[in-house]
């Protein structure tokens, strides 16, 4: 059974979860109203030292750059709709392979062309992060993001980060204005 997680708590994968280090990491979210225009939301990882700034361009991965430098983060491509049930965009990390100075791997969601389409997260529901354990295809842990983020363009949903020698898990649900953009700019990629 999976361990379901609240904003702000975290969890040792190496300790609930030992073994597990193939990763797949699920987003999903169902649209709730629509402006008519079609709405893309888009799955992005930053790879980041510990002061939470991605450690070059290449360390941003998502639609147009799939996999980290260290092939140890893959993003699965990019869901034009999220129609349909269960994950919407895929992640996979290899944690072994992930390069030492690699501290955070931040998840985070953006509406593309937000502002031109008048779309915001208030308009998204049933939004989650899930991490499956691809050796045996169980789900470990899920997020669901059930604040209220009618004014964001951008959530940075959870990270998988290092805390000495073991891996950690955080549900973040922050949202932010600025879609993308602001995404970039927080992780030092503007």
């Amino acid at each position: 059974m999976a361990i379901n997680l609240s904003k702000g708590q975290n969890i040792s994968l190496d300790k609930e979860a030992p073994g597990m280090t193939q990763l797949h990491v699920g987003l999903g979210w169902d649209v709730q109203q629509s402006t008519g225009a079609s709405f893309d939301l888009d799955v992005v990882v930053f790879l980041t030292g510990e002061d939470g700034k991605a450690l070059s361009d290449k360390h941003f991965v998502f639609f147009n750059n799939l996999t980290s430098p260290d092939s140890a983060v893959v993003h699965q491509g990019d869901n034009l709709t999220g129609e349909g049930e269960g994950d919407d965009e895929v992640v996979h990390i290899q944690l072994p392979q992930v390069d030492p100075a690699v501290q955070k791997v931040v998840f985070a969601v953006s509406i593309h062309e937000a502002d031109t389409n008048n779309q915001n997260f208030g308009q998204v529901r049933n939004a989650f992060i899930r991490v499956v354990d691809r050796s045996n295809d169980q789900e470990f842990l899920k997020y669901e993001l059930d604040e209220d983020f009618s004014t964001s363009t951008a959530i940075v949903v959870a990270e998988v980060y290092r805390r000495g020698a073991e891996w950690k898990f955080r549900a973040l649900g922050e949202g932010h204005t600025g879609g993308l953009q602001k995404l970039l700019q927080a992780h030092g990629l503007s």
